[in-house]
């Protein structure tokens, strides 16, 4: 993709309005465009991010053994008061009336329409384990929308759930997407720690959140040090086998990680100070077991080997990616800019021509840009007439993990120079050199 052909807004000011790092930089690395209180339009380089965060999430839910589908935003009142959850919701909740004045709402979660779903098919315990997900934009009327798309009114999220016979079949389910999100987030480059979360009325201890460490997290949090070392599940993971994934789990939530709001200080004290490790932290996802809340009022039952009827026990499981992207950002920038994980970056590549318009310089990059294209490198191809610190500027703002930059000097001995965005290790190759690098890179 060549720059002078994309949609590309960079704001060289900080604006007024951004509180935290994430905001800031999403306005002005020109991925996002505030339309209203709370709402956001995505624009070309935050849409490419989001739909890279998308397809990991897609395929760690997947490899778990989730199935997808897609429900409706706007959904009926009948299903909310079946529940009993229309009226006790709050103001958070939109409602709204149709022409024939029936009443709707914008959905702020999907409990109510899976398990109608759910109730409408399934009839028998053969046809379980289920876990049905969908990656759907969601409303909820926040009273103070605030630090960009990391507290928003309107957001894209993952919502999955899981239909099991008993609490035994619902632990499994929970205990899969439990190690679904670690293998998820890891391949974002982010290190989320799995802490106890409340569990309201249905008690137990079945519900975490996954929190990475960030100075500008909104919570505090507390954990054991070994957290930092933990061994991630690799792409093998075998999820068909419970008794694997439940010592996955054990080994997962033995040492002590709490939030502001869980945490014990008399547990606390019995970790050795040097373990400790206290900090700020943002939720980057929530799973959560509800047995049968859901099932029970809506009437959601399937045979048992038995003969009898059983309401199912169900499960939620939440990851918010559009609120991902700013978590991302949060935890991985510096003063010039962004400094994306190679999985969820944009472009794979930023090609900088410094003399665009130079016969030699276009040549170089119109090669380079062609090998790596070929082999299947995302790049953004900066053939535009800005002074070169400008392009430097850009090139750090938006934080693509790798720039090659071509210049007349490097040209006329062959090399171009490459630039690592993380390290910031700058590196002078020839220009065969370059192609096999990223050309052939995993």
């Amino acid at each position: 993709m060549r720059l002078s052909r994309y949609f590309l807004p960079i704001l060289k000011e900080n604006p007024r309005e951004a509180e935290i790092v994430s905001h800031r930089l999403m306005l002005r690395a020109g991925m996002i465009r505030q339309q209203g209180q709370g709402s956001f339009s995505w624009l070309p380089l935050g849409k490419r991010v989001l739909d890279k965060v998308c397809r990991i999430i897609r395929e760690e839910q997947d490899r778990a053994g989730a199935l997808e589908i897609l429900m409706p935003t706007i959904q009926s009142a009948e299903l909310w008061r079946e529940s009993g959850r229309y009226d006790d919701y709050g103001k958070e909740m939109l409602r709204i009336k149709d022409r024939q004045d029936r009443d709707m709402l914008y959905g702020p979660t999907n409990e109510e329409v899976v398990t109608e779903i759910f109730r409408a098919y399934v009839k028998s315990y053969k046809d379980l384990p289920l876990n049905l997900y969908h990656i759907q934009w969601k409303f909820r009327d926040e009273v103070r929308p605030r630090f960009g798309v990391m507290r928003s009114r309107e957001f894209l999220m993952k919502d999955a759930y899981s239909f099991d016979l008993d609490f035994e079949g619902a632990k499994a389910a929970y205990n899969r997407m439990f190690v679904s999100y670690l293998r998820t987030f890891t391949r974002m480059g982010l290190q989320a720690i799995p802490m106890r979360a409340d569990t309201g009325p249905i008690g137990g201890d079945l519900s975490h959140e996954f929190i990475i460490l960030a100075d500008t997290g909104e919570s505090q949090v507390y954990c054991h040090r070994d957290y930092l070392a933990l061994a991630v599940p690799g792409a093998d993971t075998d999820f068909s086998n419970d008794d694997a994934i439940g010592d996955i789990v054990k080994t997962w939530t033995t040492p002590y990680a709490a939030t502001d709001e869980m945490h014990d200080e008399a547990a606390w004290e019995k970790v050795a100070p040097s373990d400790r490790v206290s900090a700020r932290g943002i939720e980057v996802g929530h799973i959560f077991h509800f047995g049968d809340k859901y099932s029970k009022p809506m009437r959601a039952k399937v045979t048992g080997p038995d003969g009898k009827d059983h309401f199912v026990s169900g499960g939620s499981y939440g990851i918010g990616p559009s609120r991902l992207v700013a978590a991302i950002i949060e935890a991985s920038h510096d003063d010039n800019g962004i400094i994306w994980p190679e999985a969820v970056a944009p472009f794979d590549i930023g090609l900088i021509n410094m003399k665009a318009g130079d016969a030699d310089c276009d040549r170089v990059c119109d090669e380079l840009h062609a090998a790596f294209v070929a082999v299947g490198k995302d790049v953004l191809y900066d053939d535009t007439d800005q002074r070169p610190g400008g392009k430097f500027a850009t090139a750090d703002l938006i934080g693509l993990p790798w720039q090659v930059i071509v210049g007349p000097r490097g040209v006329a001995a062959g090399e171009v120079e490459t630039k690592n965005r993380r390290t910031g290790e700058r590196e002078t190759l020839p220009i065969e050199d370059v192609k096999k690098r990223f050309g052939f890179a995993a």
